[in-house]
């Protein structure tokens, strides 16, 4: 079944130097564009993490340290990345966890201010699981039929999650052929940020999602104690979680002077 799109999704996969969203850094990144119209165009980057590789790492997707040595970093490519992105939706295997919330920050990093509001990610392993609970090999060999060569590989990878997506509209008649849909129901929770530190609660209103005020509302939070809002700009925390909540006390500091 062919994808239902209103405007472009980008499927998209990372390899990196670890699984911190914080500190880790990008090695190799995939893209692959999907139109309304069917057509598609792909891109793939080896990148420079201006860091080692560990040995560990390396033994899991095969790219070391002398392999980008001469490849561009990720800020000289930020550009040419966001281009491509912007305006489009986001798909991925476990993208809303770990690829989205690693690609926004080294955007961040970059110096450019990526905005998700008007974009909606479809995670195909929270469809899997939800369906199936298996790994990507294995979803690929359970929906396609095929055996997933050169796993680990972003440019493999982004095209075995594009083809799983669709072999998954066409397995479950309960899935609906709308991005929207699709990522609403891939969606684990609803995160204000993208590392889950701070949540939406029932009522919709932003809630720490950790640490001594776990639950508690963010704007209470911080009219009650200006020095967390302090401690988690200067902490180790993602650049977004820190722009989320800016713009949260901002917004707080408007509504009292409107």
């Amino acid at each position: 079944m062919e994808l239902q799109l209103t405007k472009p999704i980008c499927f998209f996969d990372l390899e990196t130097t670890g699984t911190n969203i914080t500190n880790d850094r990008i090695v190799e990144i995939a893209i692959l564009k999907v139109f309304p119209n069917g057509n598609k165009e792909s891109h793939t980057w080896l990148v420079n993490p201006e860091r080692p590789i560990p040995a560990e790492v390396v033994a899991i997707h095969g790219i070391s340290d002398e392999k980008v040595a001469n490849e561009p970093t990720f800020k000289e490519l930020a550009s040419k990345v966001h281009d491509l992105i912007k305006g489009c939706d986001l798909g991925g295997y476990n993208s809303n966890r770990f690829d989205i919330p690693l690609l926004v920050e080294e955007l961040l990093r970059a110096g450019i201010d990526f905005e998700m509001k008007n974009v909606v990610a479809v995670d195909v392993q929270t469809i899997f699981h939800k369906k199936e609970q298996r790994t990507l090999s294995a979803a690929y060999q359970f929906y396609c039929g095929r055996d997933l060569e050169d796993a680990h590989r972003a440019s493999a990878d982004t095209e075995a999650t594009y083809e799983v997506l669709k072999s998954q509209l066409d397995k479950y008649d309960d899935l609906q052929n709308d991005m929207k849909w699709l990522a609403d129901f891939s969606a684990r929770k609803r995160f204000a940020d993208f590392a889950g530190f701070i949540h939406y609660d029932k009522k919709g209103k932003e809630v720490f999602g950790f640490g001594k005020y776990k639950g508690k509302n963010v704007e209470q939070v911080l009219e009650e104690e200006p020095g967390y809002f302090g401690w988690i700009q200067n902490a180790d925390f993602p650049l977004y979680t820190k722009k989320v909540l800016t713009a949260i006390k901002l917004r707080k500091l408007n509504n009292k002077l409107s």
